[in-house]
């Protein structure tokens, strides 16, 4: 019998520190290097508001990358809105894929309330509409 490798999904959210475009292109540069190194995929979304992340991978890269994300200065107020296995990928072809936030998908008040995006079926609706989208 085979045994099927178990990956780790996690969501998380975080604002940014001085948003601006060359800070984005920084790091989707690097993350899609070091991810394609790590074989994590995912997806980013953001907003000068709001940093959306869907990573996946092995449990051990995963937690590693968390950690880096945890203490790096660009990111403020990190909150874990997900973290379980999985078995299959949902962005199996993308090292980090990038979809700017639609302006009308949220409004500024529902991103800064406290429960925003709080339930694991809200979080993965999000992430698995893009994905559609990215078939």
């Amino acid at each position: 019998m085979v045994k099927t490798k178990t990956l780790q999904r996690i969501v998380y959210r975080s604002r940014p520190f001085g948003f601006d475009s060359s800070i984005l292109d920084n790091i989707l540069l690097f993350s899609r290097r070091n991810n394609e190194r790590d074989n994590i995929t995912g997806a980013l979304i953001c907003r000068h508001e709001i940093y959306l992340q869907f990573l996946e991978g092995p449990k051990n890269k995963i937690d590693t990358l968390y950690n880096r994300i945890c203490i790096d200065d660009r990111h403020l107020e990190v909150c874990l809105l997900l973290s379980e296995d999985c078995s299959k990928r949902l962005f199996p072809r993308w090292s980090m894929k990038h979809d700017p936030l639609q302006p009308w998908m949220w409004t500024r008040k529902e991103m800064e309330s406290e429960s925003f995006l709080i339930s694991r079926d809200g979080v993965m609706k999000v992430f698995q509409s893009l994905a559609a989208q990215s078939s």
